[in-house]
């Protein structure tokens, strides 16, 4: 059977987290994950399905990618078949050619699992290897240590402590209660939660979201981020602390996260809530 190239349409979204659940397992390279569609959710299920690509053949979904920006396009494949030529090739030659309608021309990127045939492919038709990220996981078979501040799960109700936290936490969001509600209305949210801490005054100052791929998987905290005003006091520990524990009461295996290798502070604050980093990983990036 030929390789088809689809987009799912909000119908098919469905299948596309589903397969994604699936691929997830401890000891994968880092992947995107059902949480990567789940936040990205919160531009609608309509903007959602028009990010998200499907490779299948014989009616089988064997990669999903989301254009995560325009240029980047986050890319996974179902671990038997990351070494799969026909695959891998179809793959190069979608991203490559601006008339497939997944990459534009200029400057684009795309991010692989390592160890996919995909990666060398790009490579050999001249794709560069791009800045390093840091993977981190944390193992969660064992108890999860009381992050020692207040936290709690937002509803609602509190969904604009949760905005307004990320807003102060990254430079430029424009992360709105409309936004929060439209991702807490995808199903990816079915298994996730947002999480605010507090400060010994009640002032929300730590927000993160974690997002389970089903029990025994590992899950991903998908962002987590700590007000302007209030960084340097252990917020960023606390709320990564309560988002393995809150992961783990998902069923989660382990936690994940990855970050700019170059954002040594996002690292250490991992690393001082037990997460330990990982080999590094790259994009492929092809010049203008």
């Amino acid at each position: 059977m030929a390789m088809v190239l689809g987009k799912p349409g909000v119908d098919g979204l469905g299948g596309a987290v589903g397969v994604l659940r699936e691929w997830q397992y401890d000891g994968a390279p880092m992947q995107l994950h059902p949480g990567d569609l789940g936040w990205f959710w919160r531009s609608g299920a309509e903007a959602t399905a028009a990010a998200v690509r499907t490779w299948s053949r014989d009616g089988r979904i064997l990669a999903v990618g989301l254009l995560d920006g325009p240029g980047l396009l986050r890319l996974t494949i179902a671990p038997d078949a990351r070494g799969d030529e026909e695959l891998a090739r179809q793959l190069v030659a979608d991203v490559t050619g601006p008339e497939r309608g997944v990459l534009p021309e200029g400057r684009v990127s795309v991010e692989a699992p390592t160890g996919a045939l995909v990666r060398d492919l790009l490579f050999e038709e001249g794709w560069n290897t791009d800045e390093p990220w840091t993977p981190l996981r944390r193992d969660l078979t064992e108890p999860v240590e009381d992050p020692g501040v207040r936290i709690e799960v937002v509803g609602p109700e509190q969904a604009h402590l949760r905005t307004a936290v990320q807003r102060a936490a990254f430079d430029g969001s424009t992360f709105a209660d409309e936004h929060w509600r439209a991702m807490a209305a995808g199903p990816p949210y079915a298994d996730a939660r947002c999480l605010v801490a507090y400060d010994d005054r009640g002032r929300a100052v730590a927000a993160v979201t974690v997002w389970s791929a089903g029990p025994g998987r590992p899950g991903l905290l998908e962002p987590m981020g700590v007000h302007r005003e209030h960084r340097g006091q252990g917020y960023g520990k606390a709320i990564t602390v309560a988002a393995a524990a809150a992961l783990q009461e998902l069923g989660s295996s382990s936690a994940l996260v990855c970050t700019p290798s170059s954002h040594v502070g996002a690292i250490a604050t991992y690393t001082s809530a037990g997460f330990q980093p990982r080999s590094e990983i790259r994009d492929r990036y092809r010049d203008a």
